[in-house]
């Protein structure tokens, strides 16, 4: 059975995302999720559990939606990191202003999130409306590392689609309770990712301090 088939036929973002899915099944979802990352006013809170309600009726299997949906992040991630890098921070905020729906505050937002975290705010940045695509920008600008940015991008992403995912199965026809909470949501996922990051800086640091401790 269809997801239009199982509810009241969706409309517009969802009823795009939904035809993706049916048509492609989980390429799509991974289609789709591509394309918000290039487009970042299409929101992953209703592409996401969409997916997860799609799997839920059998439509797309559920661990195929994550990999898909991830490996759809990746690739629309790479794109963005290829555009900082090539166009340099001057004409990509330039290219910014002249596209539709997208606003050179939300590029300079996330300029502001990379120089205040480094690296570590592509893992991070993918947990946060906006900054999650647009992450990708100041990282190829600077010129990140592509094998570092491309293993926090796959985890980051894959931890934000694995939830949504695994939220909209779990909610079934209800999916799109997961976009009216996602606020909190997103908010408590942070915290842990910034909790984990920081736990690990902790464990490196007493490491260093343990070797260099046993060397004098």
């Amino acid at each position: 059975m269809s997801v239009l088939q199982a509810t009241q036929e969706p409309t517009g973002l969802a009823g795009w995302a939904t035809d993706l899915m049916e048509r492609l099944g989980a390429p799509g979802a991974g289609l789709a999720v591509a394309l918000e990352n290039l487009f970042p006013p299409l929101p992953s809170e209703v592409i996401l559990p969409l997916a997860g309600f799609a799997a839920s009726r059998g439509d797309l299997g559920l661990a195929a939606a994550i990999v898909f949906t991830t490996l759809g992040s990746v690739v629309g991630a790479l794109a963005l990191y290829g555009v900082g890098a090539g166009l340099g921070r001057d004409r990509t905020r330039g290219l910014a202003g002249k596209l539709p729906l997208v606003k050179v505050e939300d590029v300079d937002k996330a300029e502001v999130w990379f120089n205040r975290h480094g690296p570590k705010a592509v893992l991070i940045g993918r947990l946060v409306p906006v900054v999650r695509s647009l992450i990708s920008v100041p990282a190829g600008v600077e010129r990140m590392s592509v094998p570092l940015f491309l293993l926090l991008t796959t985890v980051g992403s894959g931890i934000w689609n694995t939830l949504l995912i695994v939220a909209g199965y779990q909610l079934g026809e209800r999916w799109h309770v997961v976009e009216s909470s996602v606020g909190v949501f997103q908010w408590a996922v942070v915290g842990g990712a910034i909790a984990a990051v920081g736990w690990f800086v902790v464990v490196k640091l007493r490491a260093r301090r343990s070797a260099s401790e046993k060397v004098k």
